[in-house]
């Protein structure tokens, strides 16, 4: 029997081609995998040895030759093949073991050239294992060093049946289909929609049910995101806590990429994927006690997230906080995000409930694409990284907002940027006081808002995912009624005038950024 190897990631490589020498096999291969194996005293021979041709073209080409191939795809079964293989004095491959150039790792390098990327297209490496999978009754096919291991007991036993088989094959195919959409999509010059469009996506986990305990689901990670270091809750690390469930991971990623919006300290406290408590304070365990604050009944079996590391007096409070409502009963979390925990930090909240997911997750890389499935298609945007840092604020009224105000105006267009349309958030000194979210008109949203805020809506400040149609006894006037000092929304209505006038009325100021947060 022969094994063909040629891989980049040499990870666990030299253990599995010993133990393939152990059981008998004849091995055969490339370039540096030839030197990572026969370095360690392994007998194996070269691929221009069975070809009878040196490397050539920089090495672009080494395996694309019909020693190669004919001795992979040549079906043992057929006597013409094995005819053919006997006149061309052609051995057999009985396994392919091949990993490709790192294609993703390299073009997304700074300063990376477009000739570059070219060379580390892998040609040879997923012709290889095109080949191997097809003819998987005849030939092992392996792309995954986590696969060795289990590759050499079955080869021991004998036990590499046709099962197993087409699952190493369709393992190959995938690998290569992913690697080559990720080709595909560095080829495309932009400036329009790719004609056609892949996403690769790998399991990451079974889960329990989806939406409803009707529904089955899973989570799959989008492999060309994570490459890029992207991934966000995709790649978060679970360190305590149940299983994870499909709303957990919309709540999560809700709340995680909510908090990333803030530069300084932040608390932000999720509920069906809305934020209802969002606070930013230089100490961190005040701004998670004012967000909590902010709707301590939906806080109750929410999900945390901080943007800093949560040590032990963090920890703590987390763990023996009690409801601002009643005082009595302690706050229960379903998930608490952070990008760290200290030791001792970790192992408080550990105490807190064996239930309570604890994760630790990189922030998300500005960039990137949004994808929605929609009956029978998916609709594709760009990541909405916009922030108040990006955008010019116009002042459009008499009274100018204070330093102070303009805080917390830009802290409310943050926050409205991560709540349902129509979106409604007022704020006052860096904290959520109360919002409205999902209403179908903006008007019932405003008015949710500032109740949810109560005495402390006056002199605070107001934001709106959209313009507003109106302003006479609608939003905007109730907002002035209620004694907000300063609004903030996109502006472009054809009554935007009449907004402005009725802020002047009442000596409130309003911004406007020319540019909206819709969120459906």
């Amino acid at each position: 029997m022969r094994a063909l190897l040629g891989v980049y990631d040499k990870t666990g490589i030299v253990e599995f081609a010993r133990g393939l020498v152990e059981l008998g096999w004849e091995l055969v291969s490339t370039g540096g995998t030839y030197a990572t194996i026969s370095s360690a005293g392994i007998p194996v021979r070269q691929v221009e040895e069975i070809t009878g041709s040196p490397e050539m073209l920089d090495g672009r080409v080494k395996t694309l030759h019909p020693v190669v191939h004919g001795g992979i795809l040549a079906r043992r079964d057929l006597a013409s093949h094995r005819e053919a293989l006997a006149k061309h004095g052609i051995g057999t491959i009985d396994l392919v073991c091949c990993n490709l150039y790192p294609f993703v790792a390299t073009v997304t390098k700074p300063g990376v050239t477009f000739e570059e990327g070219i060379e580390n297209i892998d040609i040879g490496g997923p012709t290889m294992l095109r080949a191997a999978a097809k003819n998987h009754n005849d030939v092992l096919v392996v792309v995954d060093p986590a696969g060795y291991g289990d590759m050499l007991e079955r080869v021991r036993t004998n036990t590499a049946d046709s099962t197993y088989r087409k699952r190493l094959a369709w393992k190959a195919f995938a690998h290569v289909a992913a690697y080559d959409s990720a080709v595909s999509e560095w080829l495309w010059d932009g400036g329009e929609p790719a004609p056609s469009l892949t996403v690769p996506m790998t399991l990451s986990q079974g889960l329990r049910y989806g939406e409803n305990p009707h529904q089955s689901a899973a989570f799959y990670v989008d492999a060309s995101l994570v490459e890029r270091g992207l991934g966000g809750i995709a790649t978060a690390v679970q360190h305590h806590g149940k299983e994870m469930s499909y709303n957990n991971y919309l709540d999560a990623d809700a709340a995680w990429n909510c908090v990333n919006e803030f530069p300084g300290p932040t608390c932000v406290v999720v509920k069906h994927t809305n934020p209802c408590g969002v606070a930013t304070r230089e100490d961190l365990l005040e701004a998670y006690r004012l967000a909590v604050q902010g709707d301590a009944t939906s806080a109750f079996g929410g999900i945390v997230a901080f943007n800093r590391v949560v040590d032990d007096v963090l920890a703590r409070e987390l763990r023996e906080f009690r409801s601002p409502n009643d005082g009595t009963t302690r706050m229960f979390y379903e998930i608490v995000v952070a990008p760290g925990y200290t030791d001792a930090g970790l192992e408080i909240l550990k105490g807190k409930s064996k239930d309570l997911r604890i994760l630790e997750a990189l922030p998300r890389a500005k960039g990137g694409r949004s994808l929605r499935q929609v009956g029978g298609g998916w609709l594709v945007q760009d990541a909405d990284d916009l922030g108040p840092e990006d955008v010019e604020l116009n002042v459009v009224t008499n009274a100018s907002p204070t330093p102070e105000q303009l805080e917390d105006l830009k802290f409310a267009w943050r926050c409205v940027k991560h709540v349902k349309s129509n979106a409604i958030t007022v704020v006052k000194d860096c904290r959520l006081l109360g919002m409205g979210s999902g209403q179908p008109n903006r008007v019932k949203s405003a008015e949710i808002a500032t109740e949810k805020a109560g005495d402390e809506v006056r002199g605070a400040v107001m934001a709106s995912d959209a313009f507003f149609p109106f302003a006479w006894g609608d939003a905007v006037e109730r907002a002035c009624e209620a004694g907000v000092a300063a609004i903030i929304h996109p502006g472009g209505s054809m009554r935007d005038q009449d907004g402005i006038d009725c802020c002047n009325q009442y000596g409130v100021a309003m911004v406007l950024t020319g540019h909206r947060h819709f969120r459906h």
